[in-house]
């Protein structure tokens, strides 16, 4: 995609959603990390759900060791993956507690340290959290990046890195959430909604998907 193009990409995007925000609920810095790490594999949506009720009660990394891991598993049930994760964030809450004063850190090489936590992960908090200018790139991002021609690369990496070289300055911070949902509600993986996408125009895709026929009232 032409540099020109890319301006207008994101311009549009901006312009129809300036304020853009993760879906995933929290309260503070470390309910955001723990709500990223449980995302894994789920939906924001169904994290959102197991959380409300567990960060009404825990929302600091002593309270969730105060939980416990039974305890933190019976909020987290519903969730793929919810034993693994649950330890996983028994293990993070002691680390933040041993090495980081309870305090969540604001540098990707510490997160990564954390348990369960990898680079997606600390993108997230690093851009939610401390206003980073980081590229988070999921399944949406990737697919995004690669069918439109705005970033393409076989690997998740390799995505990141050409999204980071990219983005104009003005777009940096909130372009990984302009992906996410435009690659969640519009540009989706089996069926892309082209005939309502505002970058059709931008976009590299050649077949674009038409809009569903019009229902006949009987």
């Amino acid at each position: 995609m032409k540099k020109a193009d890319v301006v207008e990409f994101y311009r549009r995007l901006a312009e129809a959603n300036p304020h853009p925000e993760t879906e995933l609920e929290s309260v503070n810095d470390y309910t955001l990390l723990v709500a990223v790490v449980l995302s894994a594999q789920a939906t924001d949506a169904g994290v959102n759900k197991a959380t409300r009720a567990l960060f009404a009660e825990v929302d600091t990394p002593q309270k969730m060791l105060d939980l416990g891991l039974d305890g933190l598993k019976q909020h987290i049930r519903t969730i793929g993956l919810f034993n693994t994760k649950a330890k996983n964030v028994i293990a993070l809450s002691q680390a933040l507690v041993d090495d980081h004063g309870g305090r969540v850190p604001d540098n990707r090489e510490a997160l990564e340290k954390l348990p369960g936590v990898g680079r997606k992960t600390a993108n997230v908090v690093m851009n939610v959290a401390f206003g980073a200018e980081t590229f988070a790139v999921d399944t949406h991002i990737f697919r995004v990046g690669n069918r439109t021609g705005l970033a393409r690369g076989k690997t998740v990496l390799a995505v990141e890195k050409r999204l980071d070289a990219a983005t104009p300055a003005p777009f940096r911070v909130h372009a990984h959430h302009w992906l996410i949902l435009h690659g969640r509600y519009v540009c989706k993986a089996r069926r892309p909604e082209c005939w309502r996408c505002i970058v059709a125009d931008l976009c590299a895709f050649k077949l674009k998907t038409p809009p569903p026929p019009a229902r006949t009232k009987e």
